[in-house]
This record gives C-alpha cells, structure tokens and sequence, in this order.
C-alpha cells in the first residue's frame, strides 16, 4: 500500500450515487488508488435529488460517477454522451466527466458477459430472470448477447416486464417460473432491505434448476445463495459482478487497469 496520506487541491474525486449506498465500492476505489498512488479518493452518496446530484458533478469537476438502483435510468436526461454499452440498453451505470461534458457508460453489461463466459453454463438452458429496472435491463441484454435465447422476465410491473421481456425476445410473467438458470435482479436478499432473509425462488424452484446467479452484493451470500449452495448449484454471486464492473469503472475513471491481482486484493479488502 502507497505511504500517500494527504489531499491536495489537485485530488481528483470520484463518487457513486445510490438508493442503498455501501462500502464496497468506496473501498475497492480508494484501495487502488493507494496501491498504485494515484491522487484520486472515493467516497458514497444518496440523493433525494438527483438532478441536482448531477450537476454537482458536472459543476464541481468530479471525476467519475458509479450509478447504482434505482437512478440507472432516470439519470439519462442529465447525460451529454451516451455511449453504447450504455445507449443500447439505456441504462447507466458510469458517468465520465471530461471537461463539463458527462459521458455514460455501463459496465454491468460486460461483467456480467465476461461472467456469464466463464461459467460454463450451457447457452441451452431456459432463464427466469426476477426483475425489469436497469440492472435487469444490463443482464437480460447480457443474457440473449451471449446465447442464452430462451427466457422469461419475471415482475409485477405491468409495463416495464412486459417491455422488457419483448426488447430481447424473452417472455414475461408476473410470477417466478422454473427454469434450468435462476437469476435475481431485484434487492430481494439485500442486506438492510425490507427482504433481507427472503429468496425470490421457492426452494423447489432452487432444486429444479441447473445453475444460480444472483447480482445482490451484499451480501455476497444472499439467502438465495446460500440454498443454492447447499443444493449444490454451481453460482454466480453478486460480489463477483460488483468487482469486474467496478475495475472497468476504475480504467474509465484513472485510464490505468489493474492487474487481476489487484483487482482480487481490492474485492476481498471491499469486504473485509
């Protein structure tokens, strides 16, 4: 770790915005900018206004701006530039700042592609995906890219689950069907949350299926996980997702990639 203990006037700032704000991000940031001493410091908010949240960001020059639930989408009418990992799915997850001009990105998308590459899960598996808001939309494009072509959005929202499932060519239901890949994408699980101790899968739904993923960070092991584990489900964990897509946040923010030594030092040191 870099001696680096001070801020100066020329301390770039990188932030996130979310409903739900954690460590985790702040900590992963911050622990490589200590490791390879770059003049950059980290550091979570929450806004009941996010309009203003990000014209603070343009304003006041900060660097780099981590989007999490549930601004991934109403965050677009503030973007200058939408670029297409972002545009396509209009979600945002990323915001650069060059110069006063606000780029977006979204780098769910290709943490989860490169996971999902991995995993060695069979593109012939059927998919339940639970929920249809930004984060969902990134994991289904994810999904259907890679060659996951048979699918079902699951949400009670009539309009977004709907167009959702439409958009990538999967079905849509208002309630969790059985499939051979069970993936969450709702805070269902999360810690702190209304259902912290809840799965969004029925047991018997865990047991029918070839395979868990669940994006929920934190915990790493949600309840969903954890009974996916002990059905002896091979997993996807949502603290894997977090790492890959904050390292490619951390290439847009300081134009340098850690090594994946690096990059697996600062996602255990995220939760310790």
């Amino acid at each position: 770790m870099s001696s680096r203990s001070f801020l100066d006037r020329e301390t770039q700032l990188c932030m996130s915005l979310s409903g739900r704000p954690s460590n985790i991000g702040t900590r992963f940031h911050n622990y490589l900018y200590d490791e390879l001493d770059l003049n950059f410091v980290y550091k979570a908010f929450t806004t009941t206004d996010l309009a203003a949240a990000i014209g603070g960001v343009r304003a006041l020059g900060i660097r780099g701006c981590a989007i999490s639930m549930p601004f991934k989408e109403d965050v677009i009418a503030s973007i200058d530039v939408m670029h297409d990992s972002a545009s396509a799915i209009e979600s945002v997850n990323t915001i650069v700042n060059e110069n006063g001009i606000l780029h977006a990105y979204n780098t769910d998308y290709q943490a989860v592609a490169n996971l999902l590459a991995s995993s060695g899960f069979s593109t012939d598996y059927t998919v339940s995906v639970t929920g249809s808001g930004g984060m969902a939309k990134a994991v289904v494009a994810a999904l259907r890219d890679s060659g996951f072509t048979r699918g079902t959005v699951v949400a009670r929202n009539e309009v977004t689950g709907p167009a959702l499932a439409a958009a990538y060519g999967y079905e849509w239901s208002a309630r969790t069907v059985q499939a051979d890949l069970l993936v969450n994408v709702t805070p269902v699980g999360m810690a702190g949350g209304p259902d912290a101790d809840a799965s969004p899968y029925s047991d018997e739904q865990i047991h029918g299926a070839h395979a868990v993923f669940d994006v929920v960070a934190m915990p790493s092991e949600t309840p969903l996980i954890v009974k996916a584990r002990a059905a002896n489900k091979p997993v996807i964990t949502g603290a894997q997702v977090i790492a890959l897509q904050a390292a490619e946040q951390f290439v847009l923010y300081t134009g340098i990639r850690p090594t994946d030594e690096q990059i697996q030092r600062a996602s255990e040191f995220s939760r310790s």
